[in-house]
């Protein structure tokens, strides 16, 4: 890469984890550590202000995964995972031809891994495809969603499923309405309606998922007409396969 230093962000709720990637990059002489990151929310301001070559990207951390960060990021790097899935979730990295490291992992296997990295930053070949399959394969493999992360400029939040009122279409996106306020968020009507307990929400309109407990009351406009009128007051009409799954939720 014509002497330039490939700038690396190491991203681990794990100190240890960290420490060994450090040691195995110890005898590379182009690698600049541009930073350590211990959860998901440090790692997304770090790539996004330092707009690293590479990162070696933790799956399983608590405040956000790995998948969840990736989402959020404006721009997505060269990325080596560091995971310890099993061998059945590995399958999916390998499917999207993607680079993973299963701890714990031997130097030889982290070599590995970097030169395959190399190899894509100087021929400039992005894997955004890849990782975006892969994002959407972790996805359809969660029954059920208990949040959502959001993104509106620098400002990431987290909402609780139990905190839901409605969700409204909105072209592209969806208007999440939570008791903490509005949010926007880039997924579809179908990807709520399938991840959310249907125990617990109900899509009533093309345009609208609502919470059952949120409903007070169905009115009646005109014939074969409905709206619902939730406990904060909003009304929201209802279409007719709406009202069909409203009559089975309610009756039970």
């Amino acid at each position: 890469m014509d002497n330039k230093k490939i700038k690396i962000i190491i991203i681990d709720d794990e100190q240890l984890a960290r420490s060994i990637i450090k040691k195995y990059l110890e005898p590379y002489q182009d690698i600049e550590i541009a930073a350590e990151c211990a959860n998901g929310f440090e790692g997304i301001k770090a790539v996004n202000e330092l707009s690293p070559d590479l990162i070696f990207l933790d799956i399983q951390m608590p405040k956000l995964t790995g998948f969840e960060m990736l989402e959020l990021l404006d721009k997505k790097p060269a990325i080596i995972f560091t995971t310890a899935f099993d061998q059945y979730a590995i399958k999916a990295f390998e499917v999207n031809a993607v680079d993973y490291l299963l701890k714990p992992f031997p130097q030889a296997r982290l070599d590995e891994a970097l030169k395959k990295a190399k190899a894509q930053i100087e021929s400039a070949v992005t894997e955004a495809p890849q990782i975006e399959n892969l994002i959407r394969h972790n996805e359809a493999n969660i029954e059920y969603i208990d949040r959502i992360i959001i993104k509106d400029g620098s400002k990431i939040s987290i909402v609780q499923t139990d905190s839901i009122k409605c969700i409204e279409a909105q072209d592209d996106y969806v208007m999440v309405y939570s008791d903490e306020g509005k949010f926007l968020k880039q997924k579809t009507m179908k990807f709520f309606e399938d991840h959310l307990n249907p125990k617990e929400f109900i899509r009533i309109h093309r345009s609208y998922i609502v919470k059952i407990q949120e409903i007070k009351q169905i009115e009646l406009l005109e014939k074969e007409s409905y709206q619902v009128k939730l406990k904060d007051g909003k009304t929201l009409p209802v279409s007719k396969n709406g009202y069909s799954r409203l009559k089975v939720v309610l009756s039970n």
